[in-house]
């Protein structure tokens, strides 16, 4: 019996949606059916109810939370953007030769060569109040005390979040950047176009991809993360990954599974919402 084209297709699709649904789907419908689920002080009992999530919604520290949890990720997303897209602009327009592009694009790779943890520790001696930054302020003369914000702040938090994944950010705008077409420039630049006319109406537009791409994995990562607001605040500040951390420790796992499933509701819709700038499958 031949094997008709669909066939053969749906043959080599069909693995990769079964471990989709084994991987993905199977563990997040879980979550779900748990949230339901009662707990009581020395048990979880399966159950249907929705008192998880009335104590999420019903409870001020859920609204303080969440707002700490976008505020870093914008903060983030900003900071990471700004650096970002200069890298990228610098390693596309600037490098003329390709060998000199990879080797630098693979000199910005070097600190993930270390986990995520050991760089952000790497910062609590530098920021810290008899830290290398403090020291070489007051000896310059710069500050006459030291600087007590600069650890266990939400400038350390968003510091820490920017140094962990501006590389997100990077290389997809640099992948779009190296796809650019150069007589376009140069078209733009015959026409009379200056430096700032051709990035803003010609560079940024077919940018814009790469930038939500970068957009999209930068702010996913940054809520989802807890390990380092609890680290660089000194556990004086939480996100909702700090609050899911929080009840797992507890063993209280329908609450932290309603927490997990509203941050993942509110993570999609965050997508939804950049997703309508820019058809990324299209454009790619």
């Amino acid at each position: 019996m031949r094997l008709t084209p669909n066939s053969k297709s749906l043959m080599m699709v069909s693995p990769l949606v079964a471990v989709l649904f084994v991987f993905l789907v199977c563990p997040i419908a879980m979550i779900a059916i748990v949230s339901f689920w009662r707990a009581t002080e020395f048990s979880i009992i399966p159950a249907f109810v929705f008192e998880n999530y009335e104590f999420l919604f019903g409870s001020s520290v859920t609204y303080r939370v969440f707002f700490n949890t976008f505020k870093y990720a914008l903060i983030t997303w900003a900071a990471t953007l700004v650096i970002g897209f200069t890298v990228a602009y610098f390693l596309a327009f600037h490098i003329r030769t390709l060998r000199w592009q990879i080797a630098l694009f693979l000199l910005c790779t070097i600190p993930f060569w270390t986990s995520n943890i050991i760089r952000m520790i790497s910062w609590i001696p530098f920021l810290g109040r008899n830290g290398i930054a403090n020291s070489t302020l007051i000896s310059w003369g710069v500050i006459d005390e030291p600087l007590e914000w600069l650890l266990f702040s939400d400038f350390a938090v968003v510091l820490a979040f920017v140094h962990l994944y501006t590389l997100f950010m990077v290389v997809p705008i640099f992948n779009t950047m190296m796809r650019i077409d150069k007589s376009l420039i140069e078209a733009a630049r015959d026409a009379g176009a200056n430096g700032a006319q051709i990035l803003w109406n010609v560079i940024i537009p077919l940018t814009k991809p790469g930038i939500m791409i970068g957009t999209i994995f930068v702010v996913t990562l940054v809520m989802g993360d807890f390990i380092t607001v609890r680290f660089m605040s000194g556990s004086q500040s939480a996100n909702v990954g700090r609050l899911i951390s929080n009840d797992v420790a507890l063993l209280a796992y329908p609450s932290a599974s309603a927490t997990a499933v509203v941050l993942l509701c509110t993570v999609l819709i965050v997508i939804g919402i950049l997703l309508r700038f820019v058809d990324i499958r299209k454009e790619l």
